[in-house]
This record gives C-alpha cells, sequence and structure tokens, in this order.
C-alpha cells in the first residue's frame, strides 16, 4: 500500500498530512510523527511513504483552515479505521460547528452513549485525522480545557482561532 505524505508549516508547528491516494488517512504534528507512522505501519501492513506535494488538495485546505477559511476540512474525504464505536465518536466531530465546543458528555449524549463520556474522551485521543475531524472542539466538564493528543497549548491556540476565548 502506498501512503502519500505532505508537510505543511502552520502557527503551532509542522504538520504531517497522509493520504491513501484517495481519502485523508493521518494528520499529526511533526513532533508526534514517529506515532503517527507506527499507527499507520500497523494499520497498513508493508505500507510505502512516499512524498506527494498537496495529495487530493488536501494540505491546501489544510493550509486554508489556518488561513481563517471556515468551511475547507468540511468536505476531505477520510478513512479512519478504528472500532464502530471510534468511528461513531469520530464522525459526530463533524457535527461540532466552527467556534462552538461540546463536553464529552455532551457528546456521549449525542451519540445516544450518556454513560460513555470516557470512553469518548479515550476515542478523542486516537482520532487519526485531528482538524478535519475536529476533537480540539471537545472540552471537559464546566468548560475545562482538557485533554489533546497534540498537546493544551495547541487545542487552546485551534479554539482562539475558531474565536473561542474563554478557555
Amino acid at each position: 500500500m502506498k501512503l502519500l505524505v505532505d508537510k505543511i508549516n502552520s502557527e503551532i508547528g509542522a504538520i504531517s498530512i497522509v493520504s491513501d491516494g484517495e481519502k485523508l488517512c493521518a494528520i499529526d504534528f511533526a513532533d508526534y510523527e514517529q506515532r503517527m507512522v507506527k499507527l499507520l505501519q500497523k494499520r497498513y501492513v508493508n505500507c510505502d511513504f512516499q512524498y506527494a506535494k498537496n495529495p487530493q488538495g488536501f494540505s491546501s485546505k489544510i493550509q486554508a483552515y489556518f488561513d481563517g477559511d471556515r468551511t475547507s476540512l468540511n468536505d476531505i474525504p477520510v478513512s479512519t479505521a478504528g472500532t464502530v464505536f471510534q468511528q461513531q465518536v469520530w464522525l459526530a466531530l463533524r457535527t461540532i460547528p466552527w467556534g462552538t465546543t461540546l463536553s464529552y458528555a455532551n457528546l456521549a449524549v449525542r451519540i445516544g452513549k450518556p454513560t460513555a463520556y470516557r470512553a469518548v474522551g479515550m476515542a478523542n485521543s486516537v482520532n487519526p485525522v485531528a482538524l478535519v475531524l475536529p476533537c480540539h472542539r471537545v472540552i471537559g466538564a464546566n468548560a475545562a480545557l482538557t485533554g489533546y493528543a497534540g498537546g493544551l497549548e495547541r487545542k487552546r491556540w485551534l479554539l482562539n482561532h475558531e474565536g473561542i476565548v474563554h478557555l
């Protein structure tokens, strides 16, 4: 399996973007790239990473997000793998609009599993396509800024970028 890899720079660090040739299958910050590669190698046995400039236009769309485009990520097709529950959580992330947040508990209610807020948090922590499936928009109880695989400072920056400044 050939995976296409590009890198872009952003205000919060370099970002690696990985496509399977049709869909986005991973995004991660460069300082977490080893983790991303390990997970992709587990998912795609015998995968071969190949540099590709702006695969399927995904890099441009992600850069547009950083430039303030509120809709540039909305139509990027994703391939996430994961369990049925994880996929349910990840797809529900797309229903959280730019500039809004939702608690882990409210996300659990939204997917019909109101007591699964901890499991929702665990699913968010392994979201392979952060930003596009905006796990940074999920916050703790009482609007607490908790959990983000890319680090809380990046989560705060992303929320501020979207106009959420109270966190």
